[in-house]
């Protein structure tokens, strides 16, 4: 994907499937992320992707797991985490859904908006955009079910200016009211 950077680089990887849902499971997961932002701050990483993905036993490729989370940090070193998948939290557990969430960029170019989202194994005729105000909902149809809504920078025309769909990529440049 396409990606638009001040500085650093961007490390992508797969994560291990390690499910500790106790206490002991949320100091690990917290001692990661905080080993994660001191990683990136001594290599000078503005980006890091980590994904992975599980078959739920019984059920063959209905229930693929994916799941993952990008963190970037921008100007003055605040660190900001994106998740994106298909596996939600409920009062059971984690829960397996349809829908993929897909990672989705955002960059305020003053008079226009680009919106970049991530669409793998989807047909450009999958794809169904609607804009109002400022928000975008954003939604696929087909084998593949990706769906999340998009609060924009401000309020755009309905009708992007500028759509274009290769590699699994969207690209949509909108115009601020």
């Amino acid at each position: 994907m396409p990606k638009r950077k001040q500085q650093g680089k961007k490390l992508e990887g797969e994560a291990k499937v390690d499910f500790d849902f106790g206490l002991g499971g949320f100091f690990k997961g917290l001692g990661d992320f905080l080993d994660l932002f001191s990683d990136m701050a001594e290599t000078g990483e503005s980006e890091v992707t980590r994904s992975g993905e599980f078959k739920v036993k019984g059920l063959g490729d209905k229930a693929r797991g994916v799941y993952g989370f990008t963190v970037r940090t921008g100007i003055g070193g605040i660190p900001r985490v994106e998740r994106f998948g298909n596996i939600r939290p409920s009062e059971k557990g984690p829960v397996v859904a349809d829908v993929r969430e897909p990672l989705v960029d955002i960059f305020d170019e003053g008079q226009q908006v680009l919106l970049v989202a991530e669409l793998p194994g989807v047909s450009e005729e999958e794809i169904h955009v609607e804009a109002q105000d400022d928000v975008l909902s954003l939604q696929t149809t087909g084998r593949l079910k990706y769906e999340k809504e998009i609060l924009l920078p401000g309020a755009v025309d309905p009708k992007p200016l500028e759509k274009t769909f290769k590699n699994g990529i969207l690209e949509l440049r909108l115009k601020r009211i």
